[in-house]
């Protein structure tokens, strides 16, 4: 899996040899030497570091030359898009990025907000070191804005919250302070490929898997997780040898935009209570929900959480606010201890005093909010979504079609020579040289070959340039 930049939002990343569970030996195939032309190879780049590519660098340490090494199969996919970025006028034939999942439909909305007066303050305190889990005057509006947001019971408090510099710093901290190193954490695939790195690059924790199959039949549906999923992955772990600290839940889900009813989070969560497991849930995409028709239920609802001490809900401003280069994630947890041990860590992962200002002011101004930028965002992106699965219905493609999140979860398992991932990955690089970059199946850990997620959250110009580039030729199986 690939980190770009630093960020994790760059879902340009795909599974690593840190997994476990079943293997696809298909996926430890590493980007070729011999890259597509336009395009340094693997080999020079590292060359032009002054390190060697095959052999670790005398000025690291194990852990360093590991940290270094560890790269994805995407990473060369995203890198020639650094390269070649489409531009409407500056390189109209340069690539479009239908793979990494940001919001680019609001920034007018966005630049209006943030440009008024009252985001242009600067005081002492907000130049001077603070609390590290978060400035107390943001902590109080991250717990306002989701106890609003959530439909929280009771309203949430300030204190049990922790803000760091994106939600791959808390995944990264947590797995620090509630697991030792080799230790595991659950979690059922495909799920969002940088978790992987998040937790162990610096952690040495590693994420046992529990695939969720593309199953068929009548009523059931596509990489459905039930509890007795989660039951026999936990047995497997444990036959192995393997201590599970945790287990890890999306809702909003990436990559199938799937959403969960509270009764079958209650049910994951009373699970992880039975098996003394950490919940870690990741609410990231909670308000990306465009169908009116349909409700979103945070686990911040429930009354009555199974295990309070052991439940961690995550949110972050990269989806919802269209922000992802402002890294904020927050983490809401009852779990003082857990708060106190963050707080050390804190200091490698605080946001500054004057953004903190910046995100406060925006989570305080309801009105623009739930009358401006919601409503607005939530019609954009109901017709990007519209947009792409009108296009994937008239090329013959099935996909899930969810009412949330910022892509969908594509199915062009027909379109391979074979079954595997080699074939995956060879139609994945067509795309790309047909100057479109898609995420493949192995990004996510997906245990079937063939899945695509494709992010419709763009303008429309270059959503429907990056469908009439390069899908004919996939429809037509004329891509070699």
């Amino acid at each position: 899996m690939f980190i770009f930049s630093g960020f994790r939002d760059m879902d340009a990343s795909a599974t690593s040899a840190t997994h476990i569970g079943p293997v696809m030996q298909e996926t430890s195939e590493q980007p070729s030497d011999e890259a597509p032309r336009g395009s340094t190879s693997v080999k020079q780049r590292k060359r032009r570091r002054g390190g060697r590519a095959s052999c670790g660098s005398v000025y690291l340490s194990s852990r360093g030359n590991s940290i270094r090494q560890h790269q994805g199969i995407l990473q060369e996919g995203f890198i020639q898009y650094a390269m070649d970025k489409h531009h409407q006028t500056d390189n109209p034939d340069g690539i479009v990025n239908l793979g990494t999942s940001e919001n680019k439909l609001c920034y007018d909305l966005l630049h209006k907000r943030l440009t008024k007066p009252d985001m242009l303050h600067v005081e002492p305190s907000l130049l001077q070191y603070a609390d590290w889990t978060g400035h107390a005057f943001l902590r109080e509006e991250v717990a306002k804005f989701l106890s609003h947001h959530c439909c929280s019971p009771k309203p949430l408090r300030a204190d049990n919250v922790v803000v760091m510099n994106g939600c791959g710093s808390l995944f990264s901290c947590i797995a620090a302070v509630i697991c030792d190193p080799k230790d595991a954490i659950l979690i059922p695939t495909p799920f969002y490929g940088v978790i992987t790195e998040d937790v162990h690059l610096y952690s040495d924790v590693k994420l046992f898997h529990v695939p969720l199959d593309c199953e068929v039949g009548i009523r059931i549906k596509h990489f459905h997780l039930t509890v007795e999923k989660l039951e026999a992955g936990l047995k497997k772990a444990k036959q192995e040898g393997w201590n599970i600290r945790a287990l890890i839940l999306m809702n909003p889900h990436n990559p199938l935009a799937e959403l969960y009813t509270p009764k079958e989070m209650i049910a994951f969560l009373e699970f992880a209570k039975r098996n003394d497991l950490h919940a870690i849930v990741d609410e990231v995409y909670m308000l990306t929900v465009f169908d009116e028709s349909v409700t979103f239920h945070s686990v911040l609802s429930i009354e009555s959480l199974p295990d309070p001490q052991r439940t961690h809900v995550m949110w972050g401003m990269s989806k919802d606010f269209a922000m992802a280069g402002i890294r904020i994630g927050t983490l809401y947890t009852v779990n003082t201890d857990l708060v106190e041990a963050l707080a050390q860590l804190g200091s490698f992962h605080g946001l500054p005093g004057t953004s903190q200002h910046q995100v406060a002011q925006l989570l305080r101004d309801r009105d623009w909010i739930n009358n401006e930028f919601l409503p607005e965002n939530r019609r954009r992106l109901k017709n990007a979504h519209s947009l792409l699965t009108r296009e994937l219905r008239s090329l013959g493609i099935p996909f899930l079609d969810r009412p949330a999140a910022l892509y969908v979860w594509a199915d062009l398992r027909k379109y391979l020579n074979k079954s595997s991932f080699e074939e995956e990955l060879s139609l994945w690089r067509c795309f790309l040289r047909h100057k479109v970059l898609l995420s493949c199946g192995q990004a996510f850990s997906c245990s079937t070959p063939g899945w695509f997620r494709i992010v419709f959250a763009d303008q429309q110009p270059q959503l429907q340039l990056g469908m009439e580039t390069a899908f004919p030729y996939v429809v037509s199986k004329n891509y070699f």
